[in-house]
């Protein structure tokens, strides 16, 4: 903002005198929304009644980018309502430099989710997914949401856990004026509704909604077994009858019975949300907003995945399946949140609730290398993974001039995750082509896995413009967090000890496994846990902060912050010896770390409504707990056997960012942008060879990489080129792109410390190939939106274009080539091939009976790009994993009174 002393008219002066005398009462109100603080400008009312005008500069630079010096992008409510996206993973594809992996996991200028943190109103939450610490963002419904803001630069007010981003999610806002909407959804997928799929009865009506009615629940009597604390198998702690009676327990037909359906359901969606707000007294107002949503939705999936490696120096498929797969997923959402604001106070309390179950079968058939004949594996599963989120927030101001701003938030935050029953089960088949169970060879298994996430969190930020006559703020802060997780898996088999009846293997899964084979003796339980790694592990993550930041307006064009965070933090996991055998498990030291983490921005305000931002910092990432805990999970999301290493240490990152941007009108803006990353060892997904007859992965610190690249990012309204749209509609368009590359550097002195390697140093070059590219760093990624907007009736419609080049997924393994004497590849990478995506948002605002109604469609993927991760070597191709994803389609009503 610039000040000038230009003469005017009377009228005129007056009447900018007194806009400029209340000006800094709204604009520190919107400041310190923000959180940032007023400038000098913005608080002095003395020196704005001397002016005849003020001259602003920056008057279309939106909040927060105006106060922000970092770089970042914010996406508003509007942005939300015109992208259509139910999910905040669905909305953050649209922004530049960001993809999302597995429709979940956020990689922020090609750094996968590890390197990336989200927050809920700036408090940490909990993850309750069972391979990672970080929160998929598919939990986050948009109907509860506000805005959600992009970090890329680091601000020392946040976690030093920075490499990629940090991704603040603010909640629904208390409304100045009361509403209440309601919306109702059906829609459906090209390759699912109403196409052929597969289920399972599982708890009947009840999953619908996401929640089981007790089918699902462990039987009494394996609870009382597994309170002894031995493993569940005939012998000195339990007789055969008392096995056989608790295998009898187990819950057999509902779960075990795979069916196929001609017809699968269309999905359905159904919300709702209102608030209100009112006077408390004289100078009190409370406010209340609270939201509802359910939603039920369905994905097939027919597709091939293939297992290979190389042979005579060229890929070679070994292993080749077809496999099908439906899933039903049912998401219950809700949030309540009460807001008291009196003057320059406003405490508010906010709790969010999210419940996400996946209900799945699948069926696999093919040519197995292992066994050498054809197979056929059919599983079941139940994932209910559930969030619940309780805040109480403060914001308050203090002084003639509002010159200190306290904000302050204590969170508790619990996730699960809870998979009863996840069944597996082979068949082989014979050589008349009949499909039998060999029981004798432990090929069925029963699991029951929790994972439970607990964080609590408190901080406070205050931000002091001091009383000199230079325009100075002191920001500092405090804050503190405490994660706790436990989790565990116990595994069981039904084995046949050689007096199975010939007949008996050919038996449906549901007949073969009744209570009269058990009881006859053909079928034996055996408990199998911990076959395959701990068993059970607790991890805990303490991190303690200060800050201290400086920020000010050097010049009326320069402002500059600089800042530097100390964080301590302990984490550790502890692997779990369920039955006490006294055998020790692979275990590292606690990270016990602590470091000084500075950060520095100088932005230049060059000209009106242009501006320059530079910044650099240091930053760290620190291992998930389900990396470092040595337990194998089968992860459905790449149907992939993983295990963690306890041997894994933090990354510490340098970066340097620095950006151009142009708001040349209200929401129209053009920015370019480059960065550089220097990752100090970065944490690698890697092959960690067969676990059976499948590839087990886990991870290792890579020596060292780097990342760098550009950014571009336009969006503009122009008048309607088309007459019969109105004379009020506009078109609008947003482009962005992003370049980025990546090398992993590896010297020949360089070591890993793996898990199979039991901690000991191992050459880094048989893990890591010098110079490739870092493990989810897509090289283009581009979105294009084009949109017809009629705002006087709520009416648009927008063509969405999002594009993403192939990315590694899992490093491959490298061996010694005694012919050269140099490395030779064993396994290529894991790539995926994202591909192309095109969607259509379509929204018609009318009024019928004085009720102001909104007609919505989307369709998602209009072209079909599949799925598709493969390996690649010598000419040789293996499809890793390669199905249809489908064309989504949604019709929608909704009414606001």
């Amino acid at each position: 903002m610039k000040l000038n002393t230009a003469r005017t008219g009377p009228h005129t002066g007056i009447f900018l005198a007194i806009t400029a005398l209340l000006a800094p009462h709204g604009a520190l109100a919107q400041d310190v929304a923000a959180g940032q603080p007023a400038t000098q400008q913005e608080t002095s009312s003395e020196q704005a009644t001397e002016l005849d005008a003020v001259e602003v500069r920056g008057e279309f630079i939106p909040q927060p980018m105006l106060t922000s010096s970092a770089v970042m992008t914010h996406v508003s409510k509007e942005d939300l309502d015109r992208q259509g996206d139910s999910t905040v993973a669905d909305a953050l594809v649209r922004v530049a430099g960001l993809s999302v992996n597995q429709g979940k996991y956020v990689y922020v200028r090609g750094l996968n989710e590890r390197y990336s943190s989200a927050l809920l109103n700036n408090s940490p939450l909990p993850s309750p997914e069972p391979l990672k610490r970080v929160v998929p963002l598919d939990l986050f419904p948009t109907n509860v949401l506000d805005t959600v803001e992009v970090q890329k630069t680091y601000s020392v007010r946040f976690p030093g856990e920075f490499g990629g981003g940090t991704i603040n999610i603010s909640s629904a806002v208390v409304p100045e004026e009361p509403f209440l909407k309601l919306k109702a959804a059906i829609g459906g997928n090209s390759e699912t509704t109403f196409q052929p799929g597969l289920t399972h009865y599982g708890g009947g009506d009840s999953d619908f909604f996401g929640y089981d009615d007790g089918t699902r629940k462990m039987p009494q009597e394996l609870q009382d077994a597994l309170a002894t604390g031995h493993r569940i198998t005939p012998g000195p702690n339990f007789t055969s009858d008392e096995v056989k009676r608790i295998a009898r327990s187990f819950t057999n037909a509902p779960l075990n019975l795979i069916q196929t359906t001609d017809n699968v359901n269309p999905d359905y969606e159904y919300e709702i949300s209102g608030g209100t707000s009112f006077d408390v007294g004289e100078s009190s107002r409370l406010g209340v907003v609270a939201t509802a949503a359910l939603k039920n939705k369905w994905q097939t999936q027919v597709g091939v995945q293939q297992d290979g490696a190389v042979e005579n120096g060229a890929m070679a498929v070994q292993s080749d399946y077809d496999f099908l797969s439906t899933t039903n997923n049912a998401t219950v959402n809700g949030l309540l949140g009460v807001t008291m604001d009196w003057e320059d106070h406003k405490v508010g309390v906010m709790t969010m609730y999210v419940h996400d179950t996946d209900k799945e079968t699948r069926s696999t058939e093919g040519f197995s290398l292992l066994t050498g004949d054809n197979v056929r594996d059919d599983t079941t599963h139940w994932f209910e993974r559930e969030l619940i989120n309780t805040q109480l927030t403060g914001k308050h101001m203090f002084g003639e001039f509002r010159d200190l701003t306290v904000d302050w938030r204590v969170g508790h935050s619990r996730a699960s995750l809870d998979a009863p029953y996840e069944k597996g089960f082979r068949y082989r088949e014979d050589a008349d082509g009949f499909w039998f169970h060999d029981a004798s060879q432990a090929q069925n298994y029963t699991r029951f896995s929790k994972v439970n996430e607990r964080v609590d969190s408190a901080g406070v930020d205050a931000a002091w413009r001091l009383p000199i006559e230079m325009d100075l703020y002191l920001n500092f802060g405090a804050a503190w967090s405490d994660t706790e997780r436990d989790a565990v898996t116990r595994e069981f088999r039904l084995l046949s000890l050689g007096n199975l009846p010939f007949y008996y293997r050919y038996l449906r899964p549901d007949f073969l496994l009744s209570d009269y084979a058990i009881s006859q003796g053909y079928l034996t339980l055996r408990e199998t846990t911990g076959g395959t790694g701990a068993a059970a592990y607790d991890g805990s993550l303490e991190t303690q902060a200060l800050y201290l930041e400086a920020e000010s307006q050097l010049t009326g064009t320069v402002r500059a912050t600089v800042g530097v965070r100390y964080e301590d933090a302990t984490q550790e996991v502890q692997p779990i010896d369920l039955f006490d055998t006294g055998q020790p498990l692979p275990t590292a030291a606690p990270l016990e770390n602590d470091y000084f983490l500075p950060a520095a921005t100088v932005t230049w305000n060059f000209a009106d409504n242009q501006q320059l931002r530079v910044g650099m910092s240091k930053t760290i990432a620190r291992p998930q707990f389900r990396e470092l805990a040595p337990q194998q999970y089968l992860d459905l999301d790449s149907d992939r056997l993983v295990i963690g290493n306890p041997f894994l240490v933090d990354s510490e990152l340098i970066n340097f960012d620095a950006r151009y941007e142009w708001y040349f009108d209200r929401g129209e803006y053009l920015s370019a942008g480059v960065f550089y990353k220097d990752i100090d060892k970065p944490v690698e997904v890697v092959l960690n060879g067969r676990s059976g007859s499948s590839w087990q992965q886990s991870f290792i610190n890579a020596p060292k990489a780097v990342v760098y690249g550009l950014e571009l990012d336009f969006r503009k309204y122009y008048d309607s080129p088309w007459d019969w749209t109105g004379a009020d509609s506009r078109f609008f368009v947003a482009a962005n792109y992003t370049w980025s590359d990546s090398e992993v550097q590896v010297d020949d002195d360089d070591v890993a410390y793996t898990l199979a390697g039991n901690g000991r140093p191992q050459p880094a070059s048989e893990l890591v190939m010098d110079g490739s590219r870092l493990q989810g760093q897509s090289e283009h990624l581009a979105n294009v939106q084009l949109g017809l907007e009629h705002p006087a009736s709520n009416s648009q419609a927008t063509l969405l274009i999002g594009y993403a080049s192939e990315r590694i997924n899992a490093r491959g393994i490298n061996g010694f080539d005694p012919a050269t004497g140099g490395t030779t590849v064993v396994q290529p990478d894991y790539v995926q091939e994202p591909g192309t995506s095109v969607d259509l948002v379509v929204k018609k605002g009318f009024t019928l009976w004085n009720t102001r109604m909104e007609l919505g469609f989307e369709a998602r993927n209009l072209f079909n790009q599949e799925f598709h991760e493969f390996q690649e070597h010598g000419g040789g191709r293996a499809d890793v994993m390669r199905y249809d994803l489908g064309t989504s389609y949604s019709l929608s009503l909704s009414a606001s009174f």
